[in-house]
């Protein structure tokens, strides 16, 4: 068999044209622009491409979009400081720290500086513990987007056997929250986890997140199986593949995020997603 492909590019699309007029008739209603604050700490060059993205893609929508740049060797103290500041900001209605962090500084001191109403992120304790209780958060953008896409498919999840491989803080572990949310029965993954094999086999609805190019191969997977692949990995002669094998898992699954083309391109339309529930208050 050859497994439906669920297209991400096409979905991102959708969202974006639902996600423009929503941001339009929010202007019109309360008289301002939703604003995104970037806060980033200079000397990554994957976080300046994505950056440079979301930038883009807020300029597309009609939404504003800040930076706060800050030098590779600030201290912890002024990149605290900045993220209050910017919190405290009326007219920043979500912030967003560019992570990874340099190595000199906490990222958990950092967050916890951020007003989690602003969190578009989805990564501080407060929106965390309101997801695990199942109440209303700003979710992470990656796992929302996977949700969202099965959404769009159809896929049911009511009841149906799922795992997620990676327990991730801002992947794997919300999805899994997710996943019971719309009333799976979930197991989650890691590298401890003995025979993965033998619990993927038994799983309806498989989301992967470890990091670990082709980690999960076509005879790990139940026949008719649901996958989603959110790995991005880079190998030597510049291909972009995930954490599934796709070539064998296509021929398996029931249906399949490709990589690229799957989840990816629904995270940053799920972070502007963010930014105008945080402006709505």
């Amino acid at each position: 068999m050859s497994a439906l492909l669920l297209d991400g590019r096409q979905f991102a699309q959708e969202l974006k044209g639902e996600l423009q007029a929503e941001i339009a008739a929010f202007k019109q209603e309360r008289g301002i622009v939703p604003q995104l604050v970037v806060v980033q700490v200079q000397g990554d060059s994957a976080s300046e491409r994505y950056v440079r993205s979301i930038r883009k893609l807020c300029d597309n929508l009609d939404m504003s979009f800040r930076l706060e740049l800050l030098p590779a060797d600030v201290p912890q103290s002024v990149l605290n400081e900045t993220i209050a500041t910017v919190s405290a900001d009326a007219s920043a209605h979500g912030v967003l720290i560019q992570m990874p962090l340099p190595g000199h500084l906490s990222a958990d001191q950092a967050v916890m500086h951020l007003d989690y109403r602003k969190d578009v992120d989805g990564v501080h304790p407060i929106n965390v513990g309101l997801l695990a209780q199942g109440r209303a958060a700003l979710v992470p953008n990656t796992p929302a987007g996977g949700m969202a896409l099965l959404k769009r498919y159809g896929i049911d999840l009511r009841g149906k056997r799922a795992a997620v491989v990676g327990r991730s803080a801002v992947v794997g572990r919300p999805m899994a929250l997710l996943l019971l949310r719309a009333d799976a029965t979930v197991t989650v993954c890691h590298s401890r986890t003995p025979n993965l094999a033998a619990v993927l086999h038994e799983c309806d609805l498989v989301a992967v997140a470890a990091g670990r190019a082709g980690l999960v191969t076509g005879d790990m997977l139940r026949p008719g199986a649901v996958v989603v692949d959110f790995g991005i990995n880079v190998r030597d002669d510049g291909q972009i593949v995930g954490d599934v094998d796709f070539a064998s898992a296509v021929e398996v699954a029931g249906a399949i995020t490709p990589v690229p083309g799957g989840t990816g391109p629904v995270t940053n339309v799920m972070l502007l997603r963010n930014v105008l529930t945080a402006a709505r208050g």
